[in-house]
């Protein structure tokens, strides 16, 4: 009897780790170890035709901004905070573009557009950091506008390079941390169901849509802190502009009101459309648009904008279009 009651206790125990070996199986069979990227699928002929297209908007970004970036360094009454400010903008912009439009035009001549999850979570950290460094940048260079208009006598002692350098770290020392806490926070959440994304790059919202976790507290600490950066950096960009515009009202002499707002006038064009795209894509909870609505201003911010920040300045300031031609000219002897 005891014989019998063992077997049929063995029998159970078997048949009870042949049922966890299972749901092991089926956990690591549905676990998601890559995403596909759907953000430009269709016709082939199509996707060659957009390949070529996105491909020379990315070239026109990256000679663009290194002229600017090249152009400030060999220009030394370039050397002053304002292009100094330009310059690493102009990175920024560089590395921004790097991290998503490569991987799209890769996408564009492959059948298979899969991305792994480690790539993937790489592409979003480096989204965050570069972009919330940029937006801080932009308030930096409003704050370095501010003095330079409204305390002239003072400006080079306020914005002396030690304090230029601190400025230019802390912008983008805010913007690793914020990329760390929110790609540690998208580390804890899983993935076992639908692996498409219907975009071109990887995004946190995006990537909420995907998890079978609860990604209220991601959701909450993305919002809350991009909503406190992004509006703390925007109001810095008002305040500036607001005493600039108060202070250059009082001059008397035309000129000299026309050649301070000329100072201004590119930055101004630049934060708009930074801010015009950035508050629509990441400053509220995962969207229920459509995916081309998410498309458009993704487009706008990850390729048209690093593309049009370098053509604003260069045709609207007159320092840098005469470091241009200097360059061009002396490649050409």
């Amino acid at each position: 009897m005891r014989t019998v009651r063992l077997q049929q206790k063995n029998k159970s125990h078997k048949a009870s780790s042949k049922g966890r070996n299972t749901f092991l199986s089926m956990d690591n069979r549905t676990q998601v170890t890559e995403f596909i990227l759907l953000g430009f699928i269709g016709n082939p002929w199509l996707q060659k035709l957009l390949f070529v297209i996105f491909l020379f908007v990315y070239l026109i970004t990256l000679i663009g901004n290194v002229m600017i970036i090249l152009a400030i360094r060999a220009e030394a009454h370039l050397h002053i905070p304002m292009y100094v400010f330009l310059s690493y903008l102009a990175l920024l912009d560089i590395a921004f573009s790097s991290v998503t439009v490569p991987k799209m035009l890769q996408d564009f001549l492959s059948e298979r557009k899969a991305i792994s999850i480690q790539h993937c979570f790489t592409q979003v950290f480096f989204i965050m950091c570069l972009s919330v460094g940029e937006g801080l940048l932009l308030s930096v260079m409003a704050y370095d506008r501010f003095i330079a208009v409204c305390h002239p006598l003072h400006y080079t002692v306020m914005m002396r390079k030690e304090v230029c350098a601190v400025l230019i770290g802390s912008a983008l020392f805010i913007g690793f941390l914020y990329a760390l806490l929110n790609t540690l926070l998208l580390k804890t959440l899983q993935f076992c169901g639908t692996n498409a994304i219907h975009h071109f790059s990887c995004e946190a919202p995006q990537l909420f849509k995907l998890s079978c976790s609860n990604t209220f507290a991601n959701q909450m600490v993305i919002f809350t802190l991009g909503s406190l950066l992004g509006m703390g950096a925007l109001l810095i960009i008002l305040a500036s502009y607001s005493l600039i515009i108060s202070s250059v009202l009082k001059i008397q002499s035309m000129e000299g009101k026309r050649k301070a707002f000329s100072t201004c006038t590119s930055h101004v064009i630049v934060v708009l459309l930074y801010y015009g795209t950035i508050f629509f894509r990441y400053l509220k909870p995962t969207s229920k648009d459509t995916g081309n609505q998410e498309i458009a201003p993704s487009i706008v911010y990850f390729i048209a904008t690093p593309m049009l920040n370098p053509i604003i300045y260069s045709l609207r300031n007159q320092e840098v279009k005469r470091a241009f031609v200097k360059i061009i000219q002396s490649r050409q002897k």
